[in-house]
């Protein structure tokens, strides 16, 4: 089997809401998104962020990093799919179809 293969490379998603009505919150929900872009995530949307993980047995520590830097208060929901599902996405952006976006490349070493 292909080590690339679509079906086993992975993608991970994560979306939430965080309450931003006092500096306390607001700050807290600031963190959070600046934890995720520097572990590499690129927003989609406000709440909403992406990075391909590559591997599945990836995921795992980064659920694990994700899970310590959650502010105490609001909603985060992390969703796995795999490289494949992602390439099947429709995005549309002031009501025309964008590309896909490009999967990043990824280096085999041995």
């Amino acid at each position: 089997m292909n080590p690339l293969n679509g079906y086993r490379l992975m993608w991970i998603m994560v979306m939430f809401d965080l309450p931003v009505i006092t500096d306390n919150e607001r700050k807290s929900a600031s963190g959070f998104r600046n934890f995720l872009l520097d572990e590499g995530f690129e927003m989609s949307q406000y709440s909403v962020y992406l990075r391909f993980i590559g591997e599945r047995d990836k995921l795992k520590p980064y659920v694990q990093r994700i899970k310590t830097h959650v502010p105490d208060s609001g909603d985060v929901t992390i969703l796995f799919f795999t490289d494949r599902q992602f390439a099947e996405s429709v995005f549309i952006c002031n009501r025309k179809l964008q590309k896909t976006e490009k999967k990043p490349v990824q280096l085999m070493l041995f």
